[in-house]
């Protein structure tokens, strides 16, 4: 696809097949994370790759929706600031590096025909917990990764005029 379509083709996934993601479409929306422009190109961030099956109810923890295990794949991204370019004020981009990385992937997913969801209401505590987590690591997102068994509904988006400032606010 054209990265408009690619763009304009994405959407929350919230239903999803049990077939299994090829290994060769894994590897290349891992890829896309990993080529994705960082502060210093630091790459302050970590993907956990999870397969959901027989472990419906320990991620379910994470996130408590039933669909969020019907895909074969959870992915999660994890933001790690001691890793981080700062700014001189002290802004950490760890989380801005994460985000960059994870809608990579995303959109990758999409041109492959995969369905993803991001999700950042998750429980942080029972993520810790479940990703087995350093201390220094902070969990940012997770989508599942799968085909998808739902279709898009309408989008909703502002006018440009309405986002788009020229200048100045």
């Amino acid at each position: 696809m054209e990265l408009r379509q690619v763009m304009e083709s994405r959407y929350s996934v919230r239903a999803y097949k049990p077939n299994p993601v090829e290994p060769g479409k894994l590897e290349r929306v891992l890829q896309a994370a990993y080529w994705a422009p960082t502060a210093c190109n630091l790459q302050p961030f970590r993907l956990i790759v999870m397969e959901t099956r027989g472990r419906e109810a320990e991620l379910g923890r994470i996130y408590h929706r039933p669909w969020f295990v019907q895909a074969p794949l959870i992915i999660a991204i994890v933001a790690l600031p001691e890793e981080a370019w700062s700014r001189r004020d002290g802004a950490n981009y760890a989380f801005v590096d994460a985000a960059i990385a994870f809608d990579h992937l995303i959109l990758a997913a999409t041109d492959l025909g995969l369905g993803t969801c991001w999700i950042a209401a998750f429980d942080p505590q029972a993520a810790r917990e479940v990703l087995q987590l350093p201390e220094s690591a902070v969990p940012v997102a997770f989508t599942p990764l799968g085909y998808p068994a739902d279709q898009p509904g309408p989008k909703k988006r502002k006018t440009l005029e309405e986002i788009v400032k020229k200048e100045h606010w």
